[in-house]
């Protein structure tokens, strides 16, 4: 890693006065012991809107069609779009009475996202596992749950603050899953559900207070396969993550502290190259970061840095919607194939401020830097930075409004200004969206 990055990155957080903080190994694996119900039905909506000026492709393989980062996901089809984001409904509790040191977690989605979307899944299992509270110090999870890593993925999505992930999160984290990396002459398409941060397999995690610190540990061996209840290979991923918090007040996910957290993945990814999509063989996959969250009072502030090594996903042919078929130009008559850098590098950070202005009105501001292919050829390599501006409106503690106005740039450095690259990326829109969450 970059040491002075990193630093940076922890020194502007501390730098403000106030912000967020939650430790979600234990809010999501945990129940209080003697208190929780045997079953909590729970679970939330999300109706949204979003909009860009829906902007073509200029020149490349596929001129004159849709950009596929200037469509509305997950469908692709038009640039402005009312959806059902996300429509969750879960129970949790415990073995009450007969034994409150066992506890389960189980959540279904019925939205239409990445999870139901690839594949036409329909309603599908995000969540399923039971937690064994018996032995001091190493708590036992088994199931499907989400990872210990980044911040954006690891926290529960009812209490983010902006409606789209950081590039640095969507790009390295958000984990698509393909026959091969698109470099043959047939299609390479998404062949399952996005990972949506999630892996099924076993963790050991606990805290330890300190006076007023919390300190947790979590170590996770999976599949590496996503939402899957199956296996595709015969590769594990191992998970590590380290926090220490200092505990202002408060309770659940917006309990008030200064969190500094540095979690790791490590793993490989099997492409089959069937359907003559390119690439075929086993390839590394391995993602590390640090970061620090921080609230108290009106203040509310984040950063994290992360970088990652081996397997990274890399756009579509031409900026395309994946499968898309060229209609001119050199290439008609083809479609848009998914791409996977198998042997690269990327680094990327974020910085997240937000103030409450008002009870229930909070200003929200984010800077997300993304830079993807660094390592080998410059002309692999895409930077992408966002400025996202943002307001929420809290109805209640459980109902609120979230609107962001995101200035997106992406440039091909390897490139000259003038060169398809640059004129594609320079196509790229800025992004409206307006979110309602309700919580049950």
């Amino acid at each position: 890693m970059n040491i002075k990055k990193i630093t940076l990155l922890l020194g502007l957080s501390l730098m403000t006065t106030q912000t967020y903080a939650a430790n979600w190994l234990m809010l999501q694996g945990t129940e209080k012991p003697g208190s929780s119900a045997r079953a909590k039905v729970w679970g939330f909506i999300q109706p949204e809107y979003q909009r860009t000026d829906g902007t073509k492709i200029p020149v490349g393989s596929h001129p004159g069609q849709n950009m596929a980062p200037n469509m509305i996901k997950p469908d692709n089809k038009s640039n402005e779009s009312f959806n059902i984001r996300r429509a969750r409904i879960g129970v949790r509790g415990t073995g009450f009475p007969l034994d409150d040191k066992v506890n389960y977690f189980f959540l279904a989605e019925f939205g239409n996202n990445g999870i139901t979307k690839l594949g036409d899944r329909g309603v599908v299992a995000t969540d399923a596992s039971i937690t064994l509270n018996h032995i001091p110090g190493a708590r036992i999870r088994v199931g499907l749950f989400k990872t210990p890593t980044a911040e954006e993925g690891l926290q529960a999505i009812h209490v983010f603050n902006y409606v789209n992930f950081t590039n640095v999160t969507n790009q390295m984290m958000l984990e698509r899953f393909t026959e091969g990396d698109g470099s043959g002459t047939g299609a390479n398409k998404f062949t399952q559900s996005v990972g949506a941060f999630r892996d099924q397999g076993i963790q050991i995690f606990d805290t330890f207070k300190v006076s007023n610190w919390e300190h947790s540990y979590a170590v996770m061996y999976g599949n590496g396969n996503g939402i899957n209840f199956g296996d595709n290979d015969n590769n594990k991923d191992t998970y590590l993550h380290w926090s220490s918090e200092l505990v202002f007040g408060g309770k659940g996910g917006r309990r008030q502290g200064l969190k500094m957290f540095a979690w790791q993945q490590d793993g490989k990814r099997t492409l089959t190259g069937a359907n003559n999509s390119g690439a075929a063989g086993e390839f590394d996959r391995t993602r590390n970061g640090v970061g620090v969250t921080f609230l108290k009072g009106k203040y509310r502030a984040a950063a994290e840095y992360m970088t990652a090594d081996g397997m990274i996903f890399n756009g579509t042919d031409g900026a395309a919607v994946a499968g898309a078929i060229a209609t001119n130009g050199p290439n008609a008559g083809n479609p848009a194939s998914v791409n996977v850098l198998t042997d690269n590098e990327s680094d990327g950070y974020y910085l997240d401020f937000g103030y409450k202005v008002l009870p229930k009105l909070e200003l929200d501001l984010r800077y997300d830097v993304l830079n993807r292919g660094t390592e080998g050829a410059a002309t692999n390599e895409r930077t992408f930075d966002t400025v996202t501006l943002g307001a929420q409106y809290f109805f209640n503690k459980k109902t609120r409004v979230t609107f962001n106005y995101e200035i997106r740039n992406q440039e091909a450095p390897g490139f000259p200004s003038g060169a398809n690259p640059n004129l594609i990326a320079d196509a790229l829109d800025d992004r409206l969206s307006l979110q309602l969450l309700a919580i049950f």
